[in-house]
């Protein structure tokens, strides 16, 4: 399980500090898929960053008794003067797996070829979230957060990724945040709305997109 009590993340702007999530609190079981409905900028890519632990929360915890995925296609933690093959050998010490399993899956998943050998800085942002796709998907998770990023690549690529996240993993727990409700009843069992930093949870998806046409 994955327990999120009473969150919250805050930020310094130059006109002050400014909530973005403000005492969040839910929890997420083991095979459980809910999806996060939020206009952009209500705080959805903020929350995955904190249940990843890319970001620590202002206040409140998290507990986290499963492997959790860094967010889908999330290409910040690379180290962009290394190469892909030797961010990926970093993956590879981090979490303790099969180097050669994760090359090969890498490599044919990505389809970035002799690309895998030149610096990240020098990746398209495209050519980045194929990369971390990959390598997100080599390592075998509890729990997966996906951050809009289904459509990554053209079609053909977008449909690999669907075919290995939701068919062959469909025993896995999944975090999805999006603004697309038809996303969300495609991929989800349940899902919340995330609103001006509130979290509201429904009992079925149907309320869950009632809510976010009318008021969120």
């Amino acid at each position: 399980m994955i327990s999120i009590k009473n969150v919250s993340k805050r930020y310094h702007t130059r006109y002050g500090w400014k909530t973005i999530l403000d005492n969040i609190s839910f929890d997420l079981k083991k095979g459980e898929k809910i999806g996060i409905l939020g206009r952009n900028g209500a705080g959805k890519s903020t929350l995955i960053r904190l249940m990843s632990g890319v970001e620590p929360p202002s206040s409140g915890t998290i507990e986290r008794n499963m492997n959790i995925s860094w967010p889908l296609a999330f290409s910040g933690a690379f180290q962009g003067s290394l190469t892909g093959m030797d961010n990926l050998r970093f993956i590879c010490r981090l979490y303790d797996v099969d180097f050669d399993y994760v090359k090969k899956f890498t490599e044919d998943f990505s389809e970035l070829g002799d690309y895998l050998y030149e610096p990240v800085k020098k990746y398209s942002s495209g050519m980045k979230a194929r990369l971390a796709f990959a390598l997100s998907l080599s390592v075998e998770f509890d729990c997966y957060l996906i951050d809009e990023v289904i459509a990554v690549g053209d079609s053909r690529f977008s449909a690999k990724c669907k075919y290995e996240l939701f068919e062959k993993r469909k025993d896995r727990a999944i975090i999805l945040v999006s603004h697309s409700p038809s996303s969300i009843k495609a991929y989800c069992d349940n899902a919340m709305v995330l609103d001006q930093g509130k979290m509201y949870q429904f009992d079925t998806i149907d309320d869950a997109y009632k809510y976010y046409n009318e008021k969120a």
